[in-house]
């Protein structure tokens, strides 16, 4: 539906920031942080977050809350992006449900402490690793997916046992507010909370000593965050954007290449940090894939698609701007390119005749622009890749499973699809995350209760072997020596490691 336009995020903000009973709140973000952290922290050290069955209840309460608003996040996100109901509900709110029921379901699993394998040396003992609760974690979302990359977090970090605060992006500010509105109304309001802070603050937060950081956006901003988790010795989780390839070979369905790449770039209006950045096609193949798309675009949207309820709108005039600069001065349209200021609009736009010095290819373009580069060969595509930064996502399209398999193994990215695109970023079995200049870390799943967890090595001896352990004490002998060296080359060869005495 067609909503007024919204006002600033920075006028949002200063307007928020209000007691309830109407008075203007001095408070920054960061000193409104300090006093939810000094809440938070008190509540990790009563261990009220210990227990199974609590963390059990804030998943289904973050889950209830889900299902009980849908139509206000539906509402919300139309007001920030224009989002399709259908996109809210599929690449948002069942996103975090599934990551919320397969959490509640392995949960007793996953706190289970992992048992080692016994040596000779330690056939009276328990060797096992203790997952623990880091402590307060600081999620910082991104606005992409607002409530994905606030929410899927959070749940990693419930069932991990630790307290939380999030900081969703401002940029979408209705979500951002419904987030804060929401989350006290059925959380436990000493152990989760959320701030809303411009983007600018989000380095003076982290600076307050948090026990993880999670962090999704840009590279700039995320090393700014990075810098300041490293001065209080924090652990990190970058989730950052970078520009992802996808090579399209001779050998391939092309109408379903087209749709399945056309729908992961340009669904939410192609802000998104997992879509495909730029097509490296092959020269056969240029032509085929550039009317395929064409007639994609044409299905999904019809002929105008500023008039279609599936297609989005820019976040912001600054992000409107930027898209537009890097559309008009790179290539040649091929299909789309049309604008309109007023309501942020832009056409799902496919370049050709791009090269590698144009705007597009040097920045982060999160707007519904495809650029198309043509090559002769699967081993061109990966020089050309690896001769960026590791981007977040890698992609084919072939059928041929040998340059599948060549893609996959001479590239370095965060994750990999082969003949389809976005959708290894929200599986709940899979790691998602960066490498390199992409990001740090992963999480979805049990990755993300990994990832909010310490993993305790514990060793929990006896004391009837005294008898051989005595070899280890002083006064040292060298019959001993021999003795305690001879233990542990028996055991390298039998059990594949050396034994300590």
């Amino acid at each position: 539906m067609n909503s007024p336009p919204s006002p600033s995020p920075t006028r949002w903000f200063k307007a928020l920031r209000r007691t309830r009973t109407g008075e203007p709140c001095q408070k920054s973000g960061s000193s409104a942080c300090l006093d939810v952290l000094k809440r938070a922290r008190a509540a990790f050290r009563a261990g009220r977050m210990a227990p199974e069955s609590f963390r059990l209840a804030q998943l289904e309460a973050l889950e209830r809350m889900l299902m009980e608003h849908e139509s206000d996040f539906v509402d919300a996100l139309d007001r920030d992006l224009r989002k399709p109901r259908f996109e809210t509900v599929m690449s948002e709110l069942m996103v975090v449900k599934n990551e919320a029921l397969h959490a509640a379901s392995s949960l007793k699993k996953w706190m289970q402490p992992q048992r080692m394998e016994r040596s000779w040396a330690t056939a009276f003992d328990d060797c096992m690793v203790v997952s623990e609760p880091l402590g307060v974690v600081l999620i910082v979302g991104n606005w992409t997916s607002p409530v994905q990359l606030c929410l899927v977090p959070l749940v990693g970090a419930i069932a991990a046992g630790n307290c939380v605060i999030i900081c969703p992006s401002e940029v979408c500010s209705h979500t951002a507010e419904l987030l804060h509105r929401l989350l006290p109304a059925y959380l436990d309001n000493e152990c989760y909370h959320s701030v809303l802070a411009a983007g600018h603050e989000v380095p003076e937060i982290v600076d307050l000593k948090f026990d993880h950081v999670f962090f999704s956006g840009t590279r700039e901003d995320g090393l700014k965050a990075a810098q300041a988790a490293a001065r209080t010795l924090a652990r990190t989780t970058l989730l950052l954007s970078g520009k992802n390839p996808c090579y399209v070979d001779r050998q391939c369905d092309i109408n379903t290449t087209a749709r399945r790449i056309s729908w992961a770039r340009f669904q939410n209006a192609g802000q998104s940090a997992v879509a495909p950045d730029y097509v490296l096609c092959h020269a056969d193949t240029h032509e085929c894939l550039v009317q395929a798309l064409r007639c994609a675009l044409q299905q999904f949207y019809g002929s105008e698609p500023r008039e279609s309820k599936s297609f989005g709108r820019q976040v912001s005039e600054e992000n409107f701007s930027k898209v537009r600069e890097a559309l008009l001065r790179s290539g040649k349209v091929a299909v789309g390119g049309q604008v309109n200021e007023a309501e942020k609009y832009i056409a799902p736009t496919v370049l050709v005749d791009v090269v590698e010095s144009d705007p597009i290819m040097q920045q982060d373009v999160f707007g519904p622009v495809l650029p198309i580069l043509s090559v002769q060969s699967a081993d061109e595509a990966v020089a050309f890749i690896n001769s960026r930064e590791n981007p977040l996502c890698v992609y084919v399209y072939s059928s041929n499973s040998k340059v599948i398999s060549k893609i996959m193994a001479e590239t370095c990215s965060g994750s990999f699809c082969s003949n389809d695109s976005a959708l290894q970023s929200v599986m709940v079995g899979l790691p998602f995350g960066g490498v390199g200049a992409s990001g740090l870390g992963s999480y979805h799943g049990r990755y993300s209760f990994d990832a909010f967890s310490h993993k305790k090595s514990c060793l929990l001896r006896s004391t009837c072997i005294e008898c051989v352990t005595y070899l280890r004490y002083p006064p040292y002998e060298d019959r001993n020596l021999s003795l305690a060296t001879l233990a542990s080359s028996l055991s390298l060869r039998s059990q594949g490691w050396c034994s300590i005495l």
